[in-house]
């Protein structure tokens, strides 16, 4: 009799489980009508039914949710470097400009010009490092952010996520940003397996 009831219960969890299946299904493909009609054709029956069966669980939505918190971590991390070295540079023009005038201040009126040329060539060269300085950083946060894209691809690749994985294609870049505003988009819905009602 054991025997009979459990699997009666799978059989229960099976129906369930495809009544989520269809329900995401059904929701996914409500909401690629809203994406662009390039991004539409792209999103074939079977790759949103992939979508779907990954998202049954749940635990995608919590791994775009990790992943999402870790991206603006980072952003904001980025950001503040950036912003010291920019408060860096303004200290650095303002003590060179300091410098500057009261070397002016005390100079005699022959040896302005002189005086005047050099200053010039030195700011020039501090302008200079400057721009490395930014062009530098700049690039590092390309860099640190296109690495967290890789990351971001390669967990949800390896997560069995359909549509995801490592690749810096901007045709598919732009594909796999539509595939997470989706599965955001179904998260803020309430699709989710655990908070769907059945």
């Amino acid at each position: 009799m054991e025997r009979y009831a459990g699997a009666f219960e799978e059989a229960v969890d099976g129906a369930r489980q495809q009544e989520r299946h269809y329900q995401l299904l059904s929701a996914l493909q409500s909401l690629v009508k809203e994406l662009p009609s390039s991004f539409q054709q792209r999103l074939s029956y079977t790759t949103l039914s992939d979508l779907a069966l990954a998202l049954l669980d749940g635990t995608v939505f919590e791994i775009v949710q990790g992943l999402l918190e870790i991206q603006h971590l980072t952003e904001k991390s980025l950001y503040n470097q950036r912003l010291r070295l920019q408060n860096e540079h303004r200290v650095l023009r303002q003590a060179l400009r300091q410098k500057h005038q009261e070397a002016q201040q005390t100079c005699r009126p022959h040896n302005l010009p002189v005086l005047q040329a050099a200053q010039q060539r030195e700011l020039e060269a501090v302008e200079h490092r400057i721009r490395e300085e930014q062009r530098a950083m700049d690039q590092k946060i390309v860099l640190e952010l296109d690495r967290k894209v890789a990351d971001q691809q390669s967990t949800l690749e390896k997560a069995g996520v359909a549509g995801f994985y490592v690749t810096t294609n901007p045709q598919e870049l732009a594909l796999q940003m539509n595939l997470l505003e989706l599965i955001r988009k179904l998260q803020h819905r309430g699709c989710q397996a655990g908070k769907a009602a059945l």
